[in-house]
């Protein structure tokens, strides 16, 4: 019997990676599936390209241009190997990090993420509402405070989300986000910055008052690296290519699901070779699709950062761009350029950056805790899942299921952020301080993500595997990135004159 069992468990097996798409290469095609790679990106694309890089440009010109290229080339490789990871074996990150000793990077994130989602999502939110204060308060005189504003942006973001009625939502966002790109563009080469300007770019430079600005560059460019980890867990969740591939093995018994409490870091590997040549094509094309959602979104994520700080330095230099009103500063570069009517365009792409940007963080943050709960707590693990059309009656009413943890984070973040920004209306320094909180906190995310990906992946898939450049230059560029840090935390926290 047993036998015959296993017999047709592999014919089912057979027939269920048979039956299986691989998506095309053409580029349309690979454009329609990007996803998690180009939220990463929407999500950066907004405080601290609207807020850090015209600050930076503001009050100093060109001066912290060349922390762009640093920002961008020493913390890819934190990224991609959470997508790598990802594509390799269907799972999580955080379900890497499970099989540390005592589950420690899973501690540590629950912490550190929970305090993002007060200190982090207030910096967020708030950007979001300067916009509209600026439209609506300053500019029409309804007496609606900085936090009020961040209120109802923050209860209508969360209630999208909960209601899952997003997908008018993300359509409208990425045209008003076009529309921001194309006006920030445009501009830019109505008058673009002199080419001697862009020597700045490999020219180290460190006015004085600029460590602040140096440290939300470098934590929140392209975005925190914590976002790594959402991306993971947007991966996972869209189940498809090896996540596709993992489910079919696990349902029929070809593997053991993993265990995040008595799983070891081989439970996680899918060996490829092993896999019949459709589900390889198929699992192979998939990654490549999200390794290449992500690199365009990086690449698009660098230049609009570019662009704006050097927009500032022509249009706002020297101006200390701060206060209830910063957006309206901002707006500036748009009227004097071009017209008001530019500006009415700016504005439109600057909220929508902004709120998708909240948007994102209000749904990555708690899915982050969820995950850490599942792999940390056995009641939660029985119970994991936060997709409302998956969830059974008992894991819509236990308090801890993964759902209603992920929930109550929520509205965790909702409440604490909001009087954050009721105590300390100020968007920018509240900016600046969220960005450099990811900047402190990214050097153990990224070590993680670099270990877990080396140990588990199988090394004789080539495609899945990083290449030996991979591997050097992305534990190079962790040192590089931390040492970078401990510069930063002398220099800011204990105000030591390091150059």
């Amino acid at each position: 019997m047993e036998k015959e069992e296993r017999e047709r468990a592999e014919e089912a097996t057979l027939k269920a990676f048979e039956e299986l798409t691989p998506p095309s290469m053409s580029l349309w095609s690979m454009l329609g599936h990007f996803g998690p790679g180009l939220i990463l990106m929407m999500t950066g694309i907004g405080t601290s390209h609207l807020i850090s890089a015209p600050t930076a440009g503001g009050r100093f010109a060109y001066a912290l241009l060349w922390c762009l290229p640093v920002a961008y080339i020493f913390k890819y490789y934190g990224f991609e190997m959470a997508f790598r990871f990802t594509g390799a074996t269907g799972r999580s990150m955080l379900d890497a990090y499970s099989t540390a000793w005592k589950k420690w990077p899973l501690w540590y994130m629950l912490v550190t993420t929970l305090i993002q989602c007060v200190v982090g999502q207030a910096g967020r939110v708030i950007a979001a509402a300067a916009v509209l204060y600026y439209l609506f308060t300053i500019s029409v005189g309804i007496p609606v405070p900085l936090w009020g504003w961040a209120l109802l942006l923050s209860v209508i973001a969360c209630s999208i989300i909960l209601l899952g009625k997003y997908g008018i939502f993300e359509i409208l966002t990425k045209v008003l986000a076009g529309l921001l790109v194309v006006s920030a563009v445009s501009v830019f080469f109505l008058r673009p910055a002199p080419l001697s300007a862009l020597g700045h770019f490999f020219l180290v430079e460190i006015p004085d008052g600029s460590w602040l600005l140096i440290a939300a560059f470098l934590g929140l460019l392209p975005t925190g690296i914590d976002v790594s980890l959402q991306a993971s867990e947007w991966g996972q969740a869209k189940r498809v290519g090896m996540g596709k591939v993992r489910e079919i093995l696990e349902k029929n018994g070809s593997i053991k699901a993993f265990d995040p409490f008595d799983g070891k870091r081989d439970d996680l590997r899918i060996s490829v070779s092993e896999l019949p040549a459709n589900a390889r094509e198929y699992a192979t094309r998939w990654f490549k699709v999200s390794l290449w959602d992500f690199r365009v979104g990086h690449i698009i994520s660098f230049i609009m950062a570019g662009i704006f700080l050097l927009l500032a330095a022509v249009w706002l230099y020297p101006s200390a761009v701060e206060g209830q009103a910063v957006i309206g500063e901002i707006a500036k570069i748009f009227t004097e350029s071009v017209g008001s009517w530019m500006m009415t365009v700016f504005l439109l792409g600057a909220f929508a950056a902004t709120f998708s940007t909240m948007f994102n963080y209000f749904d990555g943050w708690p899915r982050i805790v969820g995950a850490c709960c599942r792999n940390l707590f056995k009641p939660t693990a029985r119970m994991q899942g936060i997709s409302k059309d998956e969830l059974s009656d008992e894991q819509r009413r236990s308090w801890c299921s993964e759902y209603n943890i992920y929930r109550a984070t929520m509205m965790f973040s909702l409440v604490a952020s909001v009087a954050v920004i009721a105590g300390l209306p100020k968007p920018v320094w509240l900016v600046l301080v969220a960005s450099a909180a990811a900047f402190f906190v990214a050097p153990v995310i990224y070590a993680m993500n670099l270990y877990f990906c080396f140990r588990i992946i199988d090394k004789e898939d080539k495609v899945f595997y990083p290449s030996l450049f991979a591997r050097y230059f992305g534990w190079g560029s962790f040192v590089v990135f931390s040492g970078l840090t401990v510069i930063v935390v002398l220099a800011r926290v204990f105000k030591v004159v390091v150059f």
